[in-house]
């Protein structure tokens, strides 16, 4: 490790945790969208992954609060936040696969952010002194 990160690896880390912090108050409001009104998202397409409503309100909710709290903690650096951020990224990838019937532009949107924060974290860890 060095003792002075490069510019670029705070960049990225700082857009990972910003991005992070962002997705989960997406998830949050996803939530409780989805818990207020249960008619508001309908499933276009048959799909292996058809769970009620409101079950997708809790998990969109809880996974929400969970990647902000993830993002918060990137700032502090921390080893073990940037690898909370890499599984909390990645568990957000898997629900919004599953959420695809149910809004999937936005669905993939977050995917992608997903990615990118997953790319972030992992491509210059080593850079940033904990």
């Amino acid at each position: 490790m060095s003792e002075n990160p490069s510019g670029t690896a705070v960049g990225f880390t700082v857009f990972a945790g910003t991005v992070m912090i962002i997705v989960g108050v997406l998830h949050a409001i996803q939530g409780l969208v989805a818990l207020f009104n249960d008619t508001f998202y309908v499933v276009g397409q048959e799909y292996v992954f058809q769970f009620d409503v409101t079950t997708w309100g809790w998990t969109h909710l809880l996974l929400g609060i969970l990647v902000g709290f993830a993002g918060f903690f990137i700032f502090r650096g921390a080893v073990w936040a940037r690898t909370i951020g890499v599984i909390v990224a990645a568990l957000s990838v898997i629900v919004n696969f599953a959420w695809l019937p149910y809004y999937p532009v936005w669905s993939l949107i977050i995917i992608a952010l997903d990615v990118f924060v997953i790319w972030a974290l992992t491509a210059h860890g080593r850079d940033i002194t904990a």
